[in-house]
């Protein structure tokens, strides 16, 4: 269960602050500003969150390698 529980946790995360920034960015934070952040995080959250879980473990790995040589 945990290997579920962590990629939807960290998509939903970084899906969320992501698109809400580059919402924010793009088109400025007006009266239309909450549908089309919902509209992008709609899209963007099950994207991350397949990527998540397929290279989730892979980065995991290599970032402890990584940390082992420093």
């Amino acid at each position: 269960m945990k290997k579920l529980i962590f990629p939807a946790l960290m998509s939903c995360y970084m899906a969320l602050l992501m698109t809400c920034l580059i919402t924010w960015i793009n088109t400025g934070f007006d009266s239309g500003f909450w549908g089309r952040w919902f509209t992008a995080f709609y899209i963007a959250w099950p994207i991350a969150g397949f990527l998540v879980f397929i290279g989730g473990q892979r980065i995991r790995a290599i970032s402890e390698k990584l940390a082992a040589k420093l």
